[in-house]
């Protein structure tokens, strides 16, 4: 099964321009040209009003070019046939594309795109020896390139884009997952479908140097002054962002060697009574740790001394309303194939045919999702086929409830099909400052379900309560918001006052790994800043799920780069150490040991503290005093923030009101989106969008159902609107009839 991504791609206007491209270029001949030894054809083809694709096709012994094949990173789709060839040494040609010129000229061999004044926005050079492509750097920041290496402007560094946990920036930055799409904030974004290369961002030029083969080489320019609109082109190149179940924007607890049956059970009846909101237990599995959930690396055998009766375990914690998620090793060498494939392609062990099988019985236990680790050997495509098995495999047994699988690997396109993290870093300050802008890279390479384990993997004497505090208020506000490291019950937010370590597991790590010291096992201050923020990660889920739903739909990110909404103000494109959550909400997290003020940016316009709802005025850098709970928000004049009651889990029903909090100074609206949360309904039209407009010379506060939406239930639904300055509100039932309120 392929998940296509968005359908529309521009076709009628790449039909028009590919018309007026005839136009401009006169035939040409089919001899001259070469790349690294061969001869070749430069092809360009149309995709829509801002995405060129440019491919040098090795030219064969009949004189035609040898297309591109097609491969899973990139949608399913029919493709526009190349607007123009060129294949011999012909003088420069130009025509108008949209608002931009483009050159082409084949000695050397170069594309070049201006706008109207004559500003170039990209050119880009193809080398005759070995096919490298030079482009402009341009002179912002450059950003993407998938997760790992030199944060949070790309230029300065090389990229040889090497994936997994082998790499030296591991233990800070975190793992490597390459992307071969980079951003210029100066209006261009570059794709490069084939071959497989590395970057060097050290000059002024940038240039991508094939791994092996040069041709074909087939890469797309993408040119906007829109941040949004580069995003989305890449998503329809790539595909979108799937939707996931609600259930897993919930805190996630993670497990690592575990004691008994008993233990297991007890825990989740901890987290009910402590009013510590939870949605997910994951299992780590045996081979990385004594006593897992299954026999060993590759087992889907459950562990008997932990789990003795998985299913009756599995139903009681789903009656605690837990969903499960268990540890996967991969076996093979290699994958390809999909899991719908029959016949010999099943009979070959290393193929995914054969491969999920073996999920089989333990998936119709009850397990609710998968946690697949190892294969950083695996080439990007293959690493991709295995992201899509744990797509794909789960909707075979239950074709309408949405899968859940948490990734070591991955590549270009995995956001169609899973989540990511960090890898297995260290439990240190410069640790979770580097986390921030990998986090904002990451939804810059169009993978936006991305998340850290929270207070780091490999604990060292630097681990404390006060960092595990900052590092859980940095993880609410991430897109993957899970608790996991050795030494894991001091990843439960009351473990930092049990006086008890648990299992150490410091083997295999050699220093700076080892234990916190035991003075900080009498931490009371933790537990309550832990709940304060699951609170807030639950109450804030009418938000962040409409901001989930607009990922899936655009291709933007959950945590938003400063340059995403402000791109023409230089102070807000070079901060990486703060980021907005949606649109409205301005995350600046505290990343310093023993902080009582954090020094950040506000973007211009009017803010507010989202603690003290004091407004002030942005354009500036400001000095915000915090204590230990004080997680820095702004949001923006004219937000409208709709927060729900705090709740246990996310499908608990409560009769709480849902609250629109209005920001005063600006008018403003929001879309809020709601669905079953569960299943794929939702492409059938089983949602609902509810208008909350906000008129601030009239004061008044509009409700309405969107046009062509349905109401869902409960109708009539209770909500209120409280305007925050003053702290006025007003409540009253919705029932899809348009409502207004005056202040």
């Amino acid at each position: 099964m392929r998940n296509l991504g968005l359908a529309g791609t521009g076709a009628w206007f790449a039909g028009k321009a590919a018309a007026a491209w005839g136009a401009f270029l006169p035939d040409m001949q089919t001899t001259g040209l070469t790349v690294a030894g061969q001869r070749a054809e430069l092809a360009i083809s149309i995709i829509s009003a801002q995405t060129l694709r440019l491919s040098v096709l090795p030219v064969e012994e009949k004189g035609s070019a040898k297309p591109v094949d097609e491969t899973l990173d990139l949608v399913e789709r029919n493709w526009p046939k190349p607007a123009s060839t060129m294949a011999s040494d012909q003088g420069p040609q130009t025509l108008k594309w949209g608002n931009l010129s483009v050159s082409v000229a084949a000695d050397p061999l170069t594309v070049k795109v201006e706008d109207k004044s004559g500003r170039i926005i990209q050119q880009l050079q193809i080398a005759k020896d070995d096919g490298s492509v030079r482009f402009s750097a341009g002179g912002g920041p450059i950003y993407g390139l998938g997760e790992g290496g030199q944060q949070f402007n790309r230029q300065g560094a090389d990229y040889p884009m090497r994936n997994g946990q082998r790499s030296p920036e591991l233990a800070h930055i975190g793992a490597r997952m390459p992307i071969p799409w980079i951003l210029g904030t100066d209006g261009w974004g570059l794709y490069f479908h084939q071959p497989f290369g590395t970057f060097s961002l050290k000059e002024k030029e940038g240039r991508f140097t094939p791994s092996q083969t040069a041709l074909p080489l087939d890469f797309f320019l993408v040119a906007s002054q829109s941040p949004a609109e580069i995003l989305g082109e890449y998503a329809r190149l790539t595909g979108s962002p799937h939707l996931p179940p609600l259930w897993a924007l919930g805190y996630q607890q993670s497990h690592r060697t575990l004691a008994s049956r008993e233990e297991i059970l007890s825990e989740a009846k901890t987290f009910r009574e402590k009013k510590l909101p939870c949605d997910l237990f994951i299992y780590l599995g045996t081979g990385f740790c004594p006593s897992g959930w299954n026999k060993g690396h590759g087992s889907f055998v459950f562990n008997e001394s932990v789990f003795p009766d998985p299913v009756k375990m599995i139903q009681e914690l789903h009656e605690e309303h837990l969903h499960v998620a268990l540890h996967v090793v991969l076996q093979p060498r290699h994958l390809h194939g999909t899991v719908r494939d029959t016949g010999a392609a099943a009979q070959d062990p290393e193929d995914v045919a054969h491969y999920w099988p073996g999920h089989l019985e333990v998936l119709r236990m009850g397990v609710d999702g998968w946690w697949p680790d190892e294969g950083d050997w695996l080439p990007p495509i293959d690493r991709l086929v295995r992201n899509r098995m744990y797509w794909d495999g789960p909707q075979m047994e239950h074709p309408n409830v949405r899968p859940y699988a948490l990734h070591r690997n991955g590549y270009a396109g995995m956001q169609r099909y899973g989540w990511l993290w960090s890898g297995d870093v260290l439990s240190m300050w410069e640790t979770l400052q580097s986390q921030v802008p990998v986090g904002i890279n990451t939804g810059l390479s169009g993978m936006p379900f991305w998340g850290t384990d929270t207070g780091g993997f490999v604990t060292t004497p630097e681990f404390s309560g006060e960092l595990y505090a900052r590092w859980f208020q940095f993880s609410a506000f991430c897109p993957l918001f899970r608790s996991h490291g050795r030494t894991w019950k001091l990843r439960l937010p009351w473990g930092w006052n049990t006086g008890d370590y648990g299992p150490q597991e410091l083997e295999r790590h050699r220093p700076p790994a080892g234990l916190p010291d035991k003075s900080e096992l009498h931490n009371a201050e933790v537990e309550p800043i832990c709940q304060k923020y699951l609170n807030l990660r639950y109450q804030l889920m009418p938000y962040t799920y409409t901001v989930v739903r607009e990922a899936h739909d655009t291709g933007l990110p959950i945590m938003r780069a400063l340059w995403l909404h402000y791109a023409d103000d230089p102070h807000a494109v070079e901060r990486g150490d703060e980021y907005l959550w949606g649109r409205d909400i301005l995350v600046a997290p505290v990343t310093e040991k023993g902080a009582s003020s954090r020094r950040l940016y506000l973007p211009r316009g009017r803010w507010y503290d989202f603690w003290t709802e004091e407004a002030m005025d942005g354009g500036k850098e400001i000095d915000r005093d915090v204590d230990l709970s004080t997680l820095p928000l702004y949001v923006r004049a004219g937000s409208v923030i709709p927060m729900g009651p705090v709740k246990q889990y996310m499908s608990e029903k409560t009769d709480g009101p849902l609250t629109f909090n209005v920001y005063p100074g600006a008018d403003g609206e929001f879309i809020l989106y709601e669905d079953d949360g569960a299943s794929f309904n939702y492409q059938q039209g089983e949602f609902m969008r509810i208008r909350a407009a906000w008129n601030d010379r009239q004061k008044r506060f509009t409700v309405s159902l969107v046009k062509g939406s349905k109401m869902l239930p409960p109708r009539p639904r209770k909500m209120e609107v409280r305007i925050v300055s003053g702290n006025q509100r007003r409540a009253f039932d919705f029932d899809g009839k348009t409502k207004s309120v005056k202040f």
